[in-house]
């Protein structure tokens, strides 16, 4: 990955031909991208589900052999499950906000893909990144979300808003199709 600042169009002219988004991110693109991969990877269902389904099972077993009664046995695990999901929601909620924090200085992020990679420009910070660093890709209604590959553990999120029309999100699809594996 190239990292520089001012415009990497200007060096890069012959990205211009590729497909432009122009977007400013929120919390709530990242929220979005952090559930799509929690409900559409392994890693990801593993990570949400292994808390709640462990906790549930250690108070079972803990209750038990505690001897508690019937009805708190049967209680317990459903308002420890509860607990543990809506903590699991608040991590994911705030583990957004803080990949958020990061690109939030870039303000309004320009993105022009094509065949080779993407070239991302922001208002403090521009890098060019080729498909090789993203191992596939997942979309929701509102967002392509690029999962990293052996080379960047990260996700790039990239909101469909940022299209000029219909016809740069199928644009976009296509390039990501030849690309990049979808989940």
């Amino acid at each position: 990955m190239e990292t520089r600042g001012g415009d990497a169009f200007a060096a890069d002219t012959d990205r211009v031909a590729g497909v432009e988004f122009v977007y400013r991110p929120t919390v709530g693109d990242f929220e979005e991208a952090l559930r799509a991969w929690a409900l559409r990877t392994g890693a990801g269902r593993f990570q949400a589900f292994a808390v709640p389904v462990a906790s549930v099972a250690v108070l079972a077993v803990f209750g038990v052999v505690v001897g508690l009664s019937a009805p708190v046995l049967i209680v317990a695990p459903v308002v420890c499950a509860a607990v543990v999901s809506w903590g699991a929601l608040r991590a994911l909620h705030t583990q957004a906000r803080r990949m958020f924090s990061i690109v939030e200085p870039y303000g309004q992020c320009r993105m022009v893909a094509d065949e080779r990679g993407a070239v991302s420009t922001g208002e403090r910070v521009s890098f060019t990144v080729e498909w090789a660093v993203h191992r596939e890709y997942l979309e929701t209604a509102r967002l392509f979300v690029l999962l990293g590959g052996e080379r960047s553990a990260g996700i790039a999120v990239l909101p469909k808003k940022g299209a000029q029309g219909p016809e740069d999100v199928e644009r976009l699809r296509a390039i990501l199709g030849r690309n990049l594996r979808q989940l």
